[in-house]
């Protein structure tokens, strides 16, 4: 795979995981509402999309290493993957009891990030299990810390 397919495929799969599910669990805990789930979710598939690829995009400029079609390549790759992962998030929300689908969006989004870092782990000809557990645990850490968050804000704010 070209680098720069391989840049923003992994980029914007690692981001819309990690990123879409801090969002879900923080406004889960936060407000326990559908919309606001819904809304962040696809708020945050457009905004963070766009950030990241333009993020990618500049990465790869600074470099000064790759030709204008390579960085541009990994800037719609990783528009794209981030959009459509961070997307993907919403069926569960729509076809499920919340409780039921933001737990089902964490399992369904750790076995992304887990086939991710087992595809890594077998091309850089790393031990599977340490890159996958490396990987999973800071998508756990990043959802413990919103899930707490959310439940502060509510305290705090919500009464």
């Amino acid at each position: 795979m070209k680098h720069s397919l391989k840049t923003g495929l992994s980029f914007g799969m690692t981001s819309g995981v990690i990123t879409t599910l801090g969002l879900m669990v923080g406004l889960h805990s936060g407000t326990h509402s559908v919309l606001a789930v819904i809304g962040g979710i696809i708020t945050i598939a457009i905004a963070d999309a766009f950030s990241d690829a333009v993020g990618i995009h500049m990465s790869e400029e600074s470099e000064n290493r790759h030709p204008a079609r390579e960085i541009w390549e990994s800037t719609g790759a990783t528009f794209l993957t981030k959009l459509m992962i961070a997307l993907s998030f919403v069926a569960p929300v729509l076809l499920l009891p919340l409780d039921f689908a933001i737990t089902a969006s964490v399992i369904y989004g750790v076995i992304l990030l887990g086939l991710l870092s087992f595809y890594i782990a077998n091309i850089e000809g790393k031990a599977t299990f340490p890159v996958m557990a490396e990987h999973i645990t800071i998508a756990i850490v990043v959802i413990v810390i919103a899930h707490f968050v959310g439940d502060w804000v509510r305290v705090i704010f919500g009464g």
